[in-house]
This record gives C-alpha cells, sequence and structure tokens, in this order.
C-alpha cells in the first residue's frame, strides 16, 4: 500500500523518534536551511511537539514520541512524516504504535539508520510502504545535496520507475559539523561481486539495526522475491558486518533473497571492496545471484531515497549493473 504522491502545499511533519532536534552541533543555520529547502518544494513545514526535547540519550520518552508519531498520522493536513535524525533507540516505540492508525491513515515515512527498525516495524505490520531516505537534517548540507534532493523528488513527487546511477562525487565525513570545509572524494561507481538478474520486493535499510528485529513479529516475511538494500555505518567493522549479515541471512524470507544491493561503505568502518568480495563469497546463501556494491545509501552523502516494500529489478553483467526502482 503506496502513500499517496506529494504536491504543492502538502505537509511534512518533523518528528523525532530517535535523537532530538537539540543535539549540540545541530545548528541554527543547518535547521534554517533544511527548512527552506522543503519549503522550497512547496511544503508546509511543522514540527512534533517534543522534538526539542533532549535527555542523557539525546532523545526523550517513549510517550512523548508515540505522541508526535501519532499525531502525524492522525492529522489529516500531513502527508510526509521526516526523522529528525537516526540514533540508538526508536526499537523502544514498536509495541506502543497503533499499526491500526497507521494503516488507515497511510502517510510516507522517510529516514534512515536506526529509523530502519521503526520502517521495517510498519511495513511488516501494516503493508504501508515506507522509505529510506534523507531525515531532516540532512537537508540542511550546503555542499554536494542536488543528488539527495534530486532523488527525493524522484520518489515522491513522480510516477515513473526510478533508474539508479551512480553520483559523481561523495562525502565520507562528518559534514555537518564543518559545512565550509567538506572534503569531496570521486566517486568510482558501482562494484560488481556477482553477476546476474533479479527482480523482487524490496527489503533494506540499516543492518546492524535489523540486528534488533531479529525473533521479533516486526522482522518482514514476504511471500514473494526478495531484493535486499543493506549498508552499516562507520562504528562497525568487516568482521561486525559478517556476523551481522549471517545472522539476517538465517531469518526465514532470507531463502526467497534473489539479489542484494549494498550501500557504499564509510572509510573508517574498514570494509574494503576486497574484504566486502571475500565476504559476500563466503555466503552460500547468495550464491548465484547479483550482487552489487558501492551505491549511493547508507552513512555517507549524497544518497538516493528508496522504498521498503517496493519492487526493483536488477541486471548485473561483468561490464555494468542496472537497478531499477517501481513506483506502483
Amino acid at each position: 500500500m503506496f502513500a499517496p504522491k506529494l504536491k504543492k502545499g502538502d505537509g511534512v511533519r518533523i518528528i523525532a523518534p530517535a535523537r532530538s532536534l537539540m543535539l549540540p552541533w545541530m545548528s541554527n543555520e543547518l535547521k534554517e536551511t533544511a527548512q527552506k529547502r522543503l519549503e522550497s518544494l512547496g511544503l508546509r513545514v511543522s514540527f512534533g511537539k517534543y522534538v526539542n526535547e533532549r535527555d542523557e540519550f539525546d532523545s526523550t520518552t517513549i510517550e512523548h514520541r508515540i505522541e508526535d508519531l501519532h499525531d502525524a498520522f492522525a492529522d489529516d493536513s500531513i502527508q510526509i512524516i521526516l526523522t529528525v535524525i537516526g540514533g540508538f533507540n526508536s526499537n523502544q516505540l514498536l509495541r506502543y504504535i497503533d499499526y491500526d492508525l497507521v494503516r488507515n491513515n497511510p502517510k510516507i515515512l522517510c529516514g534512515y539508520s536506526d529509523i530502519t527498525a521503526l520502517a521495517t516495524a510498519f511495513y511488516s505490520k501494516t503493508d504501508v510502504v515506507t522509505y529510506s531516505g534523507p531525515h531532516f537534517f540532512n537537508f540542511g548540507q550546503k555542499q554536494n545535496f542536488e543528488y539527495t534532493m534530486n532523488h527525493f523528488k524522484k520518489c515522491f513527487f513522480e510516477e515513473d520507475p526510478i533508474i539508479l546511477h551512480p553520483s559523481e562525487k561523495y562525502v565520507d565525513d562528518l559534514w555537518a559539523t564543518k559545512q565550509d570545509d567538506v572534503q569531496m572524494l570521486p566517486n568510482n561507481g558501482w562494484h560488481i561481486l556477482q553477476e546476474g538478474n533479479a527482480k523482487g520486493v524490496i527489503i533494506g535499510g540499516n543492518l546492524g539495526t535489523f540486528h534488533l528485529l531479529h525473533g521479533t513479529e516486526y522482522m518482514p516475511n514476504p511471500s514473494e522475491d526478495v531484493i535486499l538494500f543493506i549498508e552499516d555505518d562507520r562504528d562497525d567493522h568487516p568482521a561486525a558486518f559478517d556476523r551481522n549479515l549471517q545472522s539476517l541471512l538465517h531469518q526465514d524470507f532470507a531463502k526467497r533473497i534473489r539479489g542484494v544491493a549494498i550501500g557504499r561503505s564509510e572509510i573508517k568502518s574498514g570494509i574494503s571492496l576486497e574484504l566486502l568480495s571475500k565476504i559476500i563469497a563466503s555466503k552460500l546463501e547468495l550464491q548465484n545471484i547479483p550482487v552489487v556494491a558501492g551505491l549511493d545509501f547508507g552513512h555517507t552523502t549524497p544518497m538516493f531515497t528508496f522504498p521498503i516494500g517496493g519492487r526493483a529489478a536488477m541486471s548485473v553483467s561483468a561490464q555494468e549493473a542496472s537497478i531499477v526502482i517501481d513506483q506502483h
């Protein structure tokens, strides 16, 4: 079940199901830039009641986060819900969500990293398609934001299939704390790890956060073929990526994985192309299916937006790779 596409005049609500809008490095300039960018799309920006609360975990109470979440879904003037940022604790909310409210008021929910837990639970419990894409704070990025913005618009304002292409350059550092001194790195394109063709429903997000859903009712188990989109952050290392991937491959739906797209690894993670190739080659569950790495999603920027519960087609040869996301 897809939420309606956006149009000018629609409302966007900013909520903080994980970390707060009051993080000390999140400057007023960044927040103002983010709001103006969203308003430039013709969207009306509003904020949850409790987005500015901040406790010792850089978050706030379960009750306040749930209230902001429910208010956003219950408000007929809101068509898209953006998370402030990721964090560590959005999985605390899962047992307290009114999933009937979400199902009866399908809206776009967009975020990444820790928001994988929330977005995946929504899809699993309601069949409403959710999205991995930029947080509110990402819209405050001064440089190299065009790719992110273009894909955001393609995903939420347009109907055509999205043909993915690598960005020309990317940022690996913590850009939000040094907006005027950002190091741009050349993007060498996607890395073909295994060849093949595949179609299926997209299950995806942050690999480490997926681990929080194992053995719960919030882990998806689609009956159709799956295209897996996964990424991880700088705080993980190759061995952690390896075991988290193996753990995911132990889930019921893994036997229906027909293709894998891997987001670009941060340099600090130490997950080199050579190590990643060895990890993938060691997984008997992934033999004879297409696998492509280095895609523009995850914890580097820019990033494309993709639908969790949407559909994708992969065509991968030794020379080139094609990934197309269906919007219906």
